[in-house]
């Protein structure tokens, strides 16, 4: 049984005729009537009675509502899957370190979900260890943050944002000055304070500021328990510039100077394997709308 004899079927019965079923498949009259034949064979039954060939027989009317119910079903699925090959339709999984899932990503998203309005999107934030693992696994198609931790033979990685590094203390704190603002600071001038170390300063490894990460009093993995101890004045902690929030009335930001350091923000997937439109869709206008929107 052909998908084309089906719908020659389909045709006779709703054009009334085999000649005008011939016209709208662009097919000679003989043609579908030995497309016709050729169904009935299959099935070893006639689908239109003898000497009036537009007339269906009791057979071909219990045929007729399961082969139009089979071919609105065929249509559809063949509708999503070129939907989803063009890259209109389909599911897309992206990880991303949590500064830009609160920073960048919402204005990438609205810009995406405006050209891609069916397309279903699974954001997962986890700090930059946790994104490059879901990514290796295949958890997600996407990743955004700093892939230090992966071989970059693995990866294709696109940089978006060199995002520098600075010291966040209290707006009181005796660090916060004038001309540690406009100068910013030296990370010798930390080592008398309390440190708290969080995920960001792995980048301090293999600098001389490593020292502060080696000194540290306290160990913070979530940013939210992070800002609770800074502000309650139990130390300072280095962050890169995007993790640190937008009008924070009680914390302040201050460029670390020496050494100066910036995390490498990018999108990347795994090398050597293809990712779905949706998925190949968002890379592209991700890496176009930073380029256009941010500066590096």
């Amino acid at each position: 049984m052909k998908l084309q004899q089906l719908r020659h079927f389909l045709f006779v019965v709703e054009e009334g005729g085999f000649r005008a079923a011939a016209n709208r498949a662009n097919r000679s009259q003989a043609a579908i009537s030995a497309s016709i034949k050729e169904l009935e064979k299959t099935l070893d039954q006639r689908l239109f009675e003898v000497g009036n060939k537009a007339t269906l027989t009791s057979f071909g009317e219990s045929c007729l509502p399961k082969i139009q119910q089979f071919l609105i079903v065929y249509q559809a699925l063949e509708d999503d899957l070129q939907a989803i090959a063009s890259g209109d339709k389909g599911k897309i999984r992206i990880a991303s370190v949590p500064s830009l899932v609160t920073k960048l990503l919402p204005s990438v998203l609205v810009a995406y979900s405006k050209k891609y309005p069916d397309i279903e999107i699974v954001l997962i934030d986890d700090n930059a260890v946790g994104v490059a693992n879901r990514l290796l696994t295949g958890e997600v198609d996407l990743a955004l943050g700093n892939c230090t931790s992966i071989d970059e033979k693995e990866i294709d990685f696109t940089l978006l944002i060199s995002d520098p590094i600075g010291v966040v203390c209290l707006k009181s704190n005796e660090l916060n000055t004038e001309l540690s603002q406009s100068k910013g600071l030296e990370w010798q001038q930390l080592i008398g304070e309390p440190f708290i170390y969080n995920g960001t300063c792995r980048l301090l490894e293999n600098t001389p500021a490593e020292a502060l990460n080696r000194k540290a009093r306290y160990t913070v993995e979530n940013i939210t328990s992070l800002f609770s101890l800074l502000r309650n004045d139990l130390g300072i902690t280095t962050l890169p510039k995007l993790a640190f929030p937008t009008n924070e009335p009680e914390l302040r930001w201050i460029e670390l100077i020496e050494p100066s350091l910036n995390r490498q923000i990018g999108i990347f997937k795994l090398a050597n394997k293809s990712i779905s439109p949706p998925a190949q869709a968002f890379y592209e206008l991700c890496v176009t709308y930073v380029q256009e929107h941010y500066l590096l």
